[in-house]
């Protein structure tokens, strides 16, 4: 008697299971007559996020950062170096005689969250930053247009000038950055980057101490290792004085060679951190104040 009524316990939880796939093959148009009920139920258990990868080769765009970040304990040892302006002529090579150089060590905590130090010789300047990955763009169970990440930097002028040895805090300046992006498919990315960098100490009247600017950073995959990017940081410059800077604009490759990522570009800017790429490029592309510059990353997985 016990056994006839688990056999019919089960005979009605397979009617219940066919009455539903039933229904479910009525008003779907995805599924065809032909799936059977094995795979109809495998699809509908299987409905699974989908996260997006590689919206970006490398943790920069090119001068900005990206949305990228490191996988949980990784290191990543960054090169930077940018040569002067090409307007200089042959007496310089165009400007390679000359060198503005940043190294960075970068280090993933988690998958979302990275921290990384650097030293660059614009202003003998060392520099820190955290990383937080918000929102991560996905597709399926949960349906995400876009990836969020949230950047707040630190840096530290270092030169020997009487107005920043009156007090430490002169030296100080910071930049906190929402890097908000899309990847359309497998060959079009693009970023934008709302800004505020706040510099403790100005030199001059037409300097101020806050600005906000939105970067634009696009790429476009061209084969398997080697893509195109462009940058553009819009500043939004005082009305009331003759602002002596100018917008940041890059254009550059990225070349994937095992486990190297190569950046080869071109840009007006001299620095390499936010606070003076974005808030203190003083090259114009019209007046060719633009240098050839690379950046070439190494990661170390631990």
């Amino acid at each position: 008697m016990e056994q006839l009524t688990i056999k019919n316990g089960l005979m009605k939880f397979k009617i219940l299971i066919i009455s539903l796939t039933a229904l479910i093959c009525f008003n779907s148009q995805e599924l065809t007559a032909q799936d059977d009920l094995e795979k109809l139920l495998n699809d509908q258990a299987g409905d699974e996020t989908n996260y997006v990868y590689a919206t970006f080769k490398n943790s920069r765009v090119l001068n900005g950062q990206s949305i990228e970040t490191l996988k949980s304990r990784n290191f990543e040892f960054r090169i930077s170096h940018r040569f002067g302006e090409i307007d200089q002529g042959a007496y310089t090579l165009w400007g390679l005689d000359q060198a503005n150089i940043h190294f960075s060590l970068e280090y993933g905590i988690f998958n979302w969250i990275n921290v990384g130090i650097g030293r660059g010789t614009y202003e003998k300047t060392y520099d820190g930053f955290v990383k937080f990955r918000i929102i991560r763009q996905s597709a399926g169970a949960r349906n995400m247009p876009v990836s969020l990440v949230y950047l707040s930097t630190i840096a530290i002028n270092s030169l020997n000038e009487q107005a920043l040895n009156d007090y430490f805090t002169n030296r100080l300046s910071y930049c906190h950055q929402l890097l908000i992006a899309r990847k359309y498919n497998e060959s079009i990315s693009f970023q934008l980057s709302p800004t505020l960098i706040h510099r403790n100490f100005v030199e001059t009247a037409i300097d101020i101490n806050d600005l906000y600017a939105m970067g634009f950073g696009g790429r476009i995959k061209l084969s398997k290792r080697i893509s195109f990017n462009a940058e553009y940081f819009h500043v939004v410059k005082p009305s009331s004085v003759d602002y002596a800077f100018y917008n940041p604009l890059s254009f550059g490759f990225d070349i994937e060679t095992g486990g190297h990522v190569f950046q080869l570009h071109i840009t007006n800017s001299l620095a390499m951190i936010e606070k003076g790429f974005i808030g203190e490029t003083t090259g114009k592309w019209k007046d060719k104040g633009i240098h050839i510059g690379f950046n070439i990353s190494r990661t170390f997985a631990f």
